[in-house]
């Protein structure tokens, strides 16, 4: 937990923090030190906005690639969901430098 630009702490789920690690070799640390390097590549509504209406979604650069960080913003805190890999956003956001296909 940490507190970001905007004063808002910063909060996630250790059993999902445990499983990005496992499984994508991820955590949400590092989404956190990727904002407080000023990494924040964007911050947008999140796509099916009916469905997660209380949901926005971060994009962060960590390392060269963008990552997509589902969030729920409060009043006084925001709780990051899960972090997932994106070609696309780090295409449009990073260049056709990092795409290696």
């Amino acid at each position: 937990m940490s507190e970001n630009r905007h004063m808002k702490t910063i909060r996630w789920s250790q059993e999902k923090n445990r499983q990005l690690q496992a499984e994508r070799g991820l955590k949400f640390e590092m989404v956190l030190a990727a904002i407080e390097r000023g990494d924040v590549l964007d911050d947008i509504v999140h796509p099916n906005f009916t469905r997660y209406p209380h949901q926005r979604i971060m994009v962060v650069r960590i390392g060269e690639y963008a990552f997509l960080v589902p969030y729920v913003d409060s009043s006084s805190e925001l709780f990051l969901k899960t972090i997932i890999p994106s070609r696309k956003a780090t295409k449009k956001y990073l260049g056709d430098k990092n795409n290696h296909d």
